[in-house]
């Protein structure tokens, strides 16, 4: 393993070796940039059969053993990209402690995939997953602002003024919002249909942002991720990205707005 170099981070982040663990581990497909940090400090990686947790430690892939509880992670192939169109009823992990239905069984078995970002149980619609941590490291940074599109059915029908209010950013409990594209499609007597795109990934926003104007959110399906539409792909199903597709998806996580 090779020593931490705090004098040149920039640097030596762009060189193959040394490489950064978890940038090893996120680029191996084992899990997110964010997510190999935490198997890091949990204490489940080990190097030359010794646990790292330090996170600026750095390894030579082509001498170095490392593994994760005791697997082998090896450099990454060629990176597969692929879309869900989630059904309700699922949790957006690979593994859930408390047995409920999760997204690992609506794709296929394809070693070190997993889901960038998340939805909730009870929304539909597209779900990105990887073997590309570095990719979806960048697709879930603040910084690059990807934009999602969602359809959203709500409680009653609000008015200009309440739309604007989420047009302009709206306050939560957790700071102002960054100002929401909103677009009434379908107006009932008692809900209403909305297209909303918001450019940020804080925990249920748009459920938040629509109570916050007093109109509760009675379905939500995510139609965009960036670049990606969900078009007419069947619930339930997943495709494989085209090579233009992946192309645009990487070109949005490379535009910082």
């Amino acid at each position: 393993m090779c020593p931490t170099d705090p004098g040149k981070p920039d640097v030596a982040e762009e060189r193959l070796v040394p490489l950064r663990l978890q940038k090893f581990l996120a680029r191996s497909g084992v899990a997110s940039r964010r997510g190999s940090e935490d198997l890091m400090t949990a204490g489940r990686v080990r190097v030359n059969d010794v646990v790292v947790t330090e996170l600026g430690a750095r390894i030579d892939p082509n001498v170095d053993v490392v593994t994760v509880d005791g697997e082998p992670v090896l450099p990454a192939g060629v990176p597969i990209y692929l879309i869900l169109n989630k059904p309700m009823g699922y949790v957006t992990t690979m593994d859930d402690p408390q047995g409920r239905p999760t997204v690992r069984e609506l794709v296929p078995p394809i070693p070190g995939i997993f889901p960038v970002g998340r939805l909730d149980m009870d929304t539909t619609g597209l779900l990105l997953f990887t073997t590309d941590g570095e990719l979806s490291h960048r697709l879930l940074h603040p910084r690059y602002h990807v934009a999602k599109e969602y359809r959203v059915d709500v409680e009653g029908v609000p008015t200009d003024e309440e739309l604007n209010r989420l047009r302009r950013g709206i306050e939560l409990d957790d700071g102002v919002t960054r100002p929401a594209l909103v677009e009434p499609l379908r107006a009932f007597e008692d809900h209403a249909v909305m297209r909303m795109t918001i450019s940020e990934g804080r925990k249920r926003q748009v459920k938040r942002m629509f109570s916050a104007i007093g109109h509760p959110v009675l379905a939500l399906h995510r139609e965009g991720f960036g670049p990606l539409g969900v078009g007419d792909l069947a619930l339930g199903t997943t495709r494989e990205l085209t090579e233009s597709e992946i192309e645009a998806l990487a070109q949005a996580a490379k535009e910082v707005v």
